[in-house]
């Protein structure tokens, strides 16, 4: 398998440098399918290598697995046996096991490549993982990851072109070496456990019969009502009692 050229820019003393690539692990076995969603994705491990040939236009995924403490970068390549007919816009993607998309720190995560291009490399950086984090955080957490390959944008004439894409997850890190204050207590993965099926129509429960009273019918006390009556009544005593002391006596 050819080596994958995809590479982040660094600064050093001395100038511009590029970081070594991602290298697949000896012995590792080269993937050659991928799945078309998150339900059939293909499962891989970092520093195994993967190559597929596949359709310009399809969605291409694939899952690994993330422990707390690791940072990992996507490097992937996808080339065009064919001529095309103008400029297209490619994408790579990584979702968590709860599939929110996590953002990449470095990388050419959507890169754009002429018509007369052979090649286009993409690259994703991501945060490093951690064994706890607040839901609302969105943080990258222990448990299953997904990538996703695909095209946002080219000629439609180009669609359907065949296309080889190489693909590489690598891990840094020991996994489980982290300062952070608290720990994941099971690694995010999807739900994919049916539900069961009703065979017959469920029967709801039978309403409780209101208890009759009397008093059923008046206010509950410290309502509304009770108050605006109590309010209505002083008004009218105290208006019968300011009229009879201030009204004159009639002269006979």
């Amino acid at each position: 398998m050819r080596t994958l050229l995809w590479s982040a820019a660094a600064l050093a003393a001395g100038g511009l440098t590029l970081a070594p690539a991602p290298t697949p692990s000896p012995g590792a076995a080269t993937v050659t399918k991928a799945g078309t969603s998150f339900l059939t994705a293909t499962a891989i491990t970092a520093g195994q290598p993967v190559r597929v040939g596949a359709s310009t236009g399809d969605y291409l995924y694939w899952s690994f697995p993330a422990e707390a403490g690791q940072t990992h970068e996507i490097a992937a390549t996808v080339t065009f046996p064919k001529a095309r007919g103008g400029p297209s816009t490619w994408t790579v993607e990584v979702f968590d096991g709860l599939r929110r998309r996590q953002a990449c720190t470095a990388g050419a995560q959507t890169p754009t490549v002429d018509k007369a291009a052979t090649s286009v490399t993409l690259g994703c950086t991501l945060r490093r993982v951690r064994p706890w984090a607040e839901p609302w955080s969105g943080d990258p957490l222990p448990g299953t990851y997904y990538v996703r390959l695909s095209v946002v944008d080219l000629p439609e004439p180009d669609l359907g072109q065949p296309v080889d894409v190489d693909l590489l997850v690598a891990a840094d890190g020991e996994g489980g070496a982290s300062g952070d204050d608290g720990e994941l207590a099971a690694p995010l993965v999807p739900n994919d456990r049916a539900g069961t099926v009703l065979t017959a129509e469920p029967t709801a429960p039978p309403a409780e019969e209101e208890a009759s009273s009397l008093t059923g019918w008046l206010p509950a006390l410290g309502s509304r009502w009770i108050w605006t009556t109590v309010g209505g009544i002083l008004a009218a005593v105290g208006g019968v009692v300011g009229f009879a002391l201030t009204r004159r006596p009639r002269r006979r």
